[in-house]
């Protein structure tokens, strides 16, 4: 072998992996498709044997492929940590934070958070993306986000967690028929209660938060959001699990639903931060969830 494969090499393949698609592994490369194939041929090459195979309709990884794919994700990780750490060592307070954040957090968490990282730490730039968990923790696994903002538990693999905060569930029912102010969650009728669809971390958290099998929770509620999913439950179709903060958001203030609380058990998910425990940046992160923290429990 003449030469070492290149980085840039690596990056085409990862994204490639990672898209499943020649224009979409380009586009996130930023490089026109025939330069990726070309930069993939001349790795192939290198190596001297074949990695990924090129049919019409799919891309598929042979075996050594995919453990190359596996193993340039380590290089680039130590790479990119390498540059970090440099930079962080200069200023850890100071440069872009790449934050992925769930849509069930997101809207609700945003306007309160933002303002105050901003006063309190003026020179992070942060970058935010909002994803489902499951494309969140592939990003941050393979390095394209720093951290996540995260409903846990959630298996992500080998990652540093900190929590920060509890957001308590609350029953939204169709106007004028709660059962009382506050309900106990025996009184949880599962037949009539609508959760999002499954993949959407909100549903596992609910249906663990309030010890349900979710044998009898419906499972029409594809590709829906909090917000539908309230506008179902004021046309009497159902009842469903809230968050709290998106009560207090005032998410549910406009429609014509009761928000209930729960009296024995109070049913939550805890709200946390993720990232690569090779991250060189944690000091930068946890500072960052401490701002966090901050606010929540001053809103709490």
């Amino acid at each position: 072998m003449s030469f070492p494969p290149t980085l840039k090499q690596l990056r085409y393949l990862v994204a490639l992996h990672r898209t499943n698609h020649f224009g979409k592994a380009a586009d996130a490369s930023h490089v026109t498709q025939s330069t990726l194939s070309a930069g993939l041929q001349e790795l192939e090459s290198l190596l001297g044997t074949q990695l990924v195979e090129r049919t019409k309709r799919t891309v598929m990884f042979t075996a050594l492929g995919e453990e190359v794919v596996r193993r340039a994700q380590v290089i680039l990780n130590d790479v990119d940590d390498l540059t970090d750490m440099a930079a962080a060592a200069k200023d850890p307070l100071k440069g872009i934070v790449r934050l992925g954040i769930i849509p069930t957090i997101a809207p609700f968490l945003l306007p309160k958070i933002m303002p105050r990282i901003h006063e309190k730490l003026p020179d992070l730039e942060l970058h935010l993306r909002e994803d489902k968990s499951a494309e969140l923790c592939e990003l941050v696994r393979s390095g394209e986000l720093d951290l996540v903002l995260f409903a846990l538990p959630y298996a992500c693999g080998d990652v540093a967690e900190m929590p920060l905060f509890h957001d308590p569930f609350m029953v939204a029912y169709p106007h004028g028929q709660a059962p009382g102010e506050s309900i106990n969650t025996t009184e949880l009728d599962e037949s009539r209660l609508m959760l999002l669809e499954e993949g959407h971390c909100l549903r596992d958290h609910a249906l663990e938060a309030c010890q349900l099998v979710g044998r009898g929770a419906r499972r029409e509620m594809a590709g829906t959001s909090l917000g539908t999913i309230i506008q179902m439950v004021a046309a009497g179709h159902g009842i469903t699990l809230l968050p709290g903060m998106a009560v207090d958001a005032g998410l549910a203030d406009k429609a014509r639903v009761d928000i209930v609380s729960f009296k024995d058990m109070i049913p939550t998910r805890t709200i946390g931060l993720i990232w690569r425990k090779t991250n060189p940046r944690a000091a930068t992160f946890e500072t960052l969830g401490n701002v966090i923290k901050d606010v929540m429990h001053h809103h709490g």
